[in-house]
């Protein structure tokens, strides 16, 4: 079986908007494209994008990143990130697009029903599917409990508005930390890997509520 694992660069208040650079997407006035450039000269973020995109794996992409990546990725070889560049052009591209458009960079393969078609791809054996970007894509997984590993690159600072990495829609799920490590300028890295149901109980233990307690709760009920 194949994992999915969703790789995001993320502000500390969630949002995942453009990080690569001020025309990459202003959908909704976004005004902060570009925010990971001032602090990615950090070893521990590199070694971290490094082991992400070191194993093997495919891409699995929304289309308004995958029209960012082929506009980029197909003409970066011989650059200051030449590696990457190689890499993404070598390895196949998964795609979730619901219209019916041609996919121009070598290697894409175009997915109708984002939850159906990954859930299929994820009974074949084949590399890790690895999400870059893909706010709604990475939504609809985490929706359908599609998501084994979640590698989160958190930058110091708050962009308020913005495209955020999870909504209401995630399927409750506990995530067991494997991996992380915070770097010299402030970046925190993280992996968490899927484990199981969300417990509750009550904080100290199980007491009888007192008077004032269950006042609140029948406040709460007329309240909604």
């Amino acid at each position: 079986m194949r994992k999915v694992i969703v790789g995001a660069m993320v502000s500390m208040d969630g949002v995942m908007q453009a990080p690569g650079g001020p025309e990459e997407d202003p959908t909704g006035g976004f005004k902060f494209g570009g925010w990971v450039a001032p602090l990615a000269d950090d070893p521990v973020f590199g070694e971290a994008i490094g082991q992400l995109f070191g194993q093997p794996f495919d891409l699995l992409l929304g289309r308004r990143t995958y029209d960012i990546f082929a506009a980029h990725w197909p003409y970066a070889e011989g650059g200051p990130y030449d590696d990457i560049a190689k890499t993404f052009n070598r390895i196949t591209k998964y795609v979730t697009t619901r219209k019916g458009v041609e996919l121009t960079w070598k290697g894409s393969v175009a997915l109708r029903d984002a939850a159906k078609d990954v859930a299929r791809l994820k009974q074949e054996d084949g590399p890790a599917l690895v999400t870059q970007g893909s706010a709604e894509l990475v939504h609809a997984l985490l929706a359908a409990g599609l998501v084994d590993e979640i590698r989160t690159f958190t930058f110091p600072l708050l962009l308020g508005k913005g495209k955020r990495l999870f909504s209401d829609a995630s399927q409750p799920r506990t995530f067991k930390v494997t991996y992380s490590a915070v770097g010299p300028t402030g970046i925190i890295v993280a992996a968490y890997a899927r484990a199981g149901e969300v417990k509750t109980e009550t904080v100290g233990g199980a007491t009888e509520p007192s008077a004032a307690e269950l006042a609140r709760r029948e406040k709460l009920k007329r309240e909604g």
